[in-house]
Order: structure tokens, then sequence, then C-alpha cells
């Protein structure tokens, strides 16, 4: 079975058509949340990522919708969650408050997850180096966990479990601006890390129009 990974879309549009569109015929396409947050296509990439995912895991970002001050120290998303919770309907919000931080795919041989999958640790950062901590919180039956929240694309196979970050779909932060994503071979237990280019300044110019902070658009030249 082949699976779509993607993560941290981030209300980027034009970043997520060219990850599907760029993507091989799957099985199914999964989410690792965070579909809103910084960018100016909430309702869209919403919608979106709802038709196209099997399955999909709350982000930070989807947690906190109706409450953008929460991230008052960080100007960027403080702008694009207030932005997003005037832009979605009150079904989308509730939809977006609906989704699980944890779940299961592909007969449960992979665990979803946004950040850390100990429930204690929501919204800890798992990067790269600190991906061999995930694994004992893997169950002997799991073949691998999928998680984001860096924006740091990333893959590891740890005493036979495959721990995945497939990037971020809208906001890479890892020094390569093209949108990110993953796909995932179950029978081999075995993933491709993949890279699309997409129109960063139809981003920088909606940002810019709708009255986002221009570095939100900016950052997204250098990755």
């Amino acid at each position: 079975m082949k699976i779509g990974l993607i993560s941290d879309v981030h209300a980027n549009l034009p970043a997520l058509e060219a990850v599907l569109a760029g993507m091989p015929q799957v099985d199914h396409v999964v989410c690792a949340g965070d579909i809103i947050g910084y960018g100016p296509w909430p309702s869209k990439c919403l919608e979106l990522v709802r038709e196209v995912s099997q399955k999909c895991v709350q982000g930070n970002h989807d947690r906190t919708v109706d409450t953008p001050e929460r991230y008052e120290h960080n100007e960027m998303a403080q702008a694009g969650l207030a932005y997003a919770k005037q832009e979605l309907k009150q079904s989308q919000r509730s939809w977006l408050k609906s989704l699980p931080t944890a779940t299961t795919f592909a007969d449960e041989q992979y665990r979803l997850v946004h950040s850390h999958p100990n429930p204690d640790r929501l919204g800890s950062y798992v990067r790269p180096h600190q991906f061999p901590t995930v694994r004992p919180y893997l169950e002997d039956d799991e073949a691998g966990i999928v998680l984001g929240h860096t924006h740091v694309q990333h893959e590891a196979t740890i005493d036979g479990k495959l721990i995945v970050n497939p990037g971020s779909v809208g906001q890479p932060r890892d020094n390569d601006p093209d949108a990110a994503y993953a796909i995932l071979e179950t029978e081999t237990n075995s993933v491709e890390l993949r890279r699309v280019s997409y129109d960063i300044n139809r981003v920088i110019s909606k940002i810019e129009s709708e009255g986002l902070p221009v570095k939100s658009g900016t950052r997204l030249l250098s990755g």
C-alpha cells in the first residue's frame, strides 16, 4: 500500500496544490496536522485536505484557531490564526476542534501525530536528532510513526521502526523552499521524501493584499 504523507500546510494553497499535483498515485493520503495558520487560504486548504485525506490529526494551530491571542509572543502566528478565525465558518472551526491528536492508519500499522506521541508532551518538537526518543512510545505491532510540527523533513529507522516527518507543505524550515511531502510504502516499511516547487510570489502577493505580516510570505523564499 502506498500512502501520501503531508503535514503543516499552513493555509498555503499554491504549495498544497503543487504537492497534490506532483504526488504519484497513492492508495490514501494522511495529514499530520496544522492545516491553517500563517497563510492566507485557510478555508480552501481546510476543504482540500478534508477532501483528499483519509486520516488527519490536529496540529497546534488547528487547536488554537479560536484563541489566537495565545500566540501574542509571535506576531506571524497570531496574525495567521486571527485571520483564520475570521475567514473560517463555524462548522470548519468545529471540524478542526474535533480532530484527534493521535490516530492510526494503514490497518493500524502506523501511528499519526502532529508533535510528540507522549500526550503529556503535546506540542513538543521532535527534531531529527531526537527521533530515537520516540521509539519507546511505539507498540510492538506498530511499524512506525508519522509526525510533523518542526517543518523539517527527515526519516529514520530505529530498531526496525520507521519514524518520518514528511516536512512542511506550506512553510518549510529546512533551508529548502520547495514544498515537502513523502510517500510511504507499507509493504517494505520504507519512505521516499519528496519536494516540489510552487509559485511563492503568488503567496507573498496574497499575504500582502490580506494585510498579514509580510515576513510570513518572504520567509518562504529561503525555506
